[in-house]
């Protein structure tokens, strides 16, 4: 069929799950008087046509569909035939402490970063991000929401009275071996309170900053960054680009009983031995800057910053790298050459930021492809993305298919793709002359921009066209 069609979650649930698996039919619009479907071809569309318009009262648009492709939709946003059972097992659970304890495992068992647990006017569902996605779970009925909610907050030491104004809390899980932090963030809504679940990994174990994806060529740069003794080392992207498991991976190389290592963060994610961990409390006037004057009182050889959101904490970052230490931190920007003018606008002096900046990183997540569905096809010149140029021909390309493995999705599992630039003396003075376009410069170091790094993903069939499309064109 080409490019699957946006189903809006509106026009899905216009019909039950049991309707959508009898007839085999999906619904992608609704217009006045009017119903589209997409019917197995297999079936009787004249009957099939009659039957509905009787049931919904409307005119009805049916188009013939493959029935293997009415399956995988039915399975992805149906969740399959025992669904009914499913509502009956939620239903029954609601009103114990075990629902909740199964729904926060299950969420870990599929390394699910949030459990998302919302309220409309006349259903309540719970959504798991996977692999950066969101997948529907569990619908809840009406009346049992109001429990459900009431026991999060008892778990999270939060009012259960107060519906009026947004709550943030958190739960520490335990369940046989496995314990964790929960974030819980409450914010009321028109129909109710919307809560999302935030699992925090605590265990740092498996980072490891060779295993993070990164080329060859930007592992040796990233390394030389990261050996310097001083400096500042920034790592850019948007909220959930994996930025924070990069520092870890990256404190996790430096850990060494001759390091003095300090970190402030918000919130702390992961614990390791032998580092210095510090919460954020701006409530009390522990913020990122405070603590930033502390811990130059206290001999650190290395200082983790969680992010440089605001001037004050940029000008103590700087001042730490002036005096001696190498900083890390994050920031957010929309490349690795980004940082320098971000800088710049919070009032960073060109001259200090060419002194102390010594390596920039952008980094974004990327969705593999399930290697149990995945197909090959061959790869069209006019499947590229217009005013795109490829930087080398594709002959074949795998697309997304879906199966029970990837929760019908096509996608198991991310990949970090990183942009690296270490600062040398051209870059150096380019910055000191406030000269922002270095692109020819970057080109004569052969640095791989975010684009390229994702392209060559693509190539070797571990993404898809449309997983990397933003990167292509990311500036």
């Amino acid at each position: 069929m080409g490019k699957e069609p946006i189903f809006s979650s509106e026009v899905l649930h216009s019909i039950s799950r049991d309707i959508a698996w009898h007839y085999r039919v999906i619904p992608y619009d609704i217009k006045e008087n009017e119903i589209h479907f997409y019917m197995d071809k297999a079936g009787d569309k004249r009957a099939l046509e009659d039957e509905l318009a009787i049931m919904f009262d409307e005119k009805i648009f049916l188009i013939e569909t493959p029935g293997t492709q009415i399956e995988l939709w039915l399975n992805k946003y149906y969740f399959g035939e025992k669904v009914t059972e499913q509502q009956d097992f939620v239903k029954n659970l609601v009103f114990n402490t075990d629902f909740l304890d199964n729904l926060i495992f299950e969420a870990k068992q599929l390394k699910s970063s949030d459990i998302h647990i919302e309220t409309y006017e006349n259903r309540c569902r719970v959504r798991v991000r996977i692999d950066g996605m969101m997948v529907e779970r569990y619908v809840l009925q009406k009346e049992d929401y109001p429990a459900l909610i009431n026991k999060i907050k008892i778990m999270a030491n939060l009012d259960i009275a107060e519906k009026r104004l947004p709550q943030d809390g958190r739960i520490h899980y335990r369940r046989n071996q496995d314990q964790f932090d929960i974030r819980v963030s409450v914010l009321p809504t028109l129909h109710g309170e919307k809560v999302v679940l935030r699992l925090l990994n605590n265990n740092a174990t498996n980072i490891q900053l060779d295993a993070l994806g990164m080329s060859d060529e930007d592992y040796e740069n990233y390394l030389h960054g990261v050996k310097k003794p001083n400096g500042i080392l920034l790592i850019s992207g948007p909220t959930g680009s994996g930025k924070t498991t990069t520092l870890y991976a990256t404190l996790k190389h430096l850990n060494k009983t001759t390091n003095n290592i300090l970190t402030i963060e918000d919130p702390i994610e992961y614990t390791l031995e032998g580092v210095n961990q510090v919460q954020l409390k701006e409530n009390i006037g522990l913020s990122f800057g405070a603590a930033l004057r502390t811990f130059l009182r206290q001999d650190p050889d290395i200082i983790m910053v969680g992010e440089i959101r605001d001037p004050d904490t940029a000008n103590m970052a700087i001042r730490a790298a002036l005096t001696g230490h190498l900083v890390l931190s994050t920031i957010h920007t929309n490349s690795a050459w980004g940082t320098v003018s971000r800088l710049i606008d919070m009032g960073i002096p060109n001259f200090l930021i060419a002194n102390t900046l010594n390596t920039t990183v952008a980094q974004r997540l990327v969705r593999t492809l399930c290697p149990s569905c995945k197909e090959i096809q061959p790869m069209l010149e006019a499947q590229y993305p217009k005013q795109f140029k490829p930087y080398f021909h594709v002959e074949q390309q795998a697309v997304a298919v879906g199966c029970p493995s990837c929760y019908y999705t096509g996608f198991k599992g991310r990949k970090a793709v990183y942009e690296i630039i270490p600062m040398d003396q051209g870059l150096v003075d380019e910055i000191k002359k406030g000269n922002m376009q270095v692109d020819e410069l970057l080109k004569e170091r052969k640095i791989k921009t975010l684009g390229e790094n994702a392209f060559e993903l693509f190539a070797q069939q571990q993404t898809t066209l449309e997983e990397i499309y933003p990167l292509l064109f990311n500036y």
